[in-house]
């Protein structure tokens, strides 16, 4: 038996595929179930009108597990704006400078990619 990884449209799919005995005909592979490929995640929905030029973005991949900040509220250089939820972890993605908080980009449960805009400060 041999094992093959296939990626089909971006979806991974393991095969296992047996081999026939010497001087007998291949047998046909038999093919692995079918998988619903995963519906790409939905991009942050557009700023408020009012959106700052600071951008408070994610370092990793993952899951918004929390939003911390709201708009309109005062934060400082460090403090957390989202929390995030990477392998099993939380992650708070903070301010990158003192501001207020324009826009919150993001809500709880919302897939995001390394370096999405979570947030705008002004």
């Amino acid at each position: 038996m041999k094992n093959y990884t296939i990626t089909v449209n971006g979806v991974a799919y393991d095969v296992t595929v047996e081999e026939a005995g010497a001087g007998s005909t291949p047998a046909a592979p038999k093919a692995a179930p079918k998988a619903a490929p995963k519906a790409a995640p939905k991009a942050a929905a557009a700023p408020a009108a009012g959106a700052g030029n600071i951008q408070v973005k994610a370092g990793a991949a993952g899951k918004v597990f929390k939003v911390e900040a709201s708009v309109g509220q005062a934060v400082k250089a460090g403090d957390p704006v989202v929390i995030i939820e990477a392998m099993k972890m939380e992650i708070p993605v903070v301010a990158p400078e003192d501001g207020t908080v324009a826009s919150i980009d993001v809500t709880v449960g919302q897939e995001i990619a390394a370096g999405a805009v979570l947030a705008t400060l002004n």
